[in-house]
């Protein structure tokens, strides 16, 4: 039976491309069938990275089926995952956050982790010699990764091993960073054809604090006015979406990838409070500048109180 590799739902570059890389090195290196699946829609520089190395984006799919085998990688979350996650075959799991529990496999597997910024770094390393094998747009999609999770190199996550790694990538594509780096922020910043809901919704994770459900959503821009030009509605729409999705309040942080810094949006009471016990800020509108915020896995999550 045919392996599928996944990630997270609401699939950003890692969770996009991390799959297709990780299909190829079980098909084309160690000879087991292999597919990559989304779990929702990819964000706009995903796409625009699956194209640029000649990619179709994967199929995707709302669940697994009982005993299908697969590989989860870039997250080990349940709530991130397909309901039937817990019947399925789960072969591995190739991650770089924290390890949340909830997972239950049929037998032993295999894990990866790493305290890297991508998983496509702790990837590379798992490869060993066989990265010599990648093709070219395999080594896009893995140098695209990198750029993406670590902001390049700017976010707070970023190691000497993913920046090495990324460095090499792009030596042996003939691709200069800065430049290619500018067209995937541009390709991230243009969410003109989404509504505030899908904004919401796009590069977002939920998380319980004291008991408290919050989605995190993240934006993170070149053009942080293309979004701060629409925060009243998006403040009505966070009420709506939090209520669709079972949550108590949606906190959304519009990270400036230029000037390393995040704005996060204050409709009421609730948001000012965690804003102003989980970062120090002082809160007078509707709005509040973060500076040196980038990384919600590092910086967001671990400081949030209520």
């Amino acid at each position: 039976m045919t392996t599928l590799v996944f990630g997270h739902k609401a699939p950003d570059t890692d969770s996009t491309g991390a799959p297709i890389i990780w299909a190829w090195y079980l098909s084309e290196v160690m000879g087991i069938p292999a597919q990559a699946r989304l779990l929702g829609q990819p964000n706009t520089e995903a796409a625009f990275v699956a194209q640029r190395w000649g990619f179709d984006l994967p199929e995707i799919i709302d669940d697994v089926a009982d005993d299908q085998p697969c590989v989860i990688v870039d997250t080990n979350n349940p709530a991130e995952l397909p309901a039937n996650i817990n019947n399925a075959d789960v072969r591995a799991i190739i991650d770089h956050h924290k390890l949340v529990g909830g997972l239950e496999t049929k037998g032993p597997i295999q894990i990866v982790m790493q305290p890297v910024a991508c998983t496509v770094t702790v990837m590379y390393d798992a490869m060993g010699a066989d990265v010599a094998k990648m093709p070219d747009p395999i080594k896009g999609l893995m140098l695209s990764c990198i750029l993406s999770d670590t902001l390049e190199f700017r976010s707070p996550t970023t190691t000497d091993k993913d920046k090495d790694i990324a460095v090499a990538l792009a030596n042996q594509l003939g691709v200069k960073i800065p430049e290619y780096a500018a067209e995937m922020f541009a390709a991230k910043s243009d969410v003109s054809a989404f509504s505030d809901a899908e904004l919401l919704r796009m590069d977002s994770k939920e998380f319980t604090v004291d008991s408290t459900k919050f989605r995190v959503s993240v934006l993170e821009t070149t053009a942080p006015a293309t979004v701060l030009d629409r925060k009243d509605s998006i403040m009505e729409s966070m009420t709506a979406v939090a209520a669709e999705d079972g949550v108590d309040q949606v906190l959304l942080f519009v990270v400036d990838i230029l000037n390393e810094e995040a704005t996060m949006l204050i409709p009421n009471d609730l948001t000012k409070a965690v804003a102003e016990k989980s970062f120090g800020a002082t809160v007078t509108g509707d709005t509040v500048v973060l500076p040196g915020i980038m990384s919600r896995k590092k910086q967001i999550i671990p400081s949030l109180k209520v």
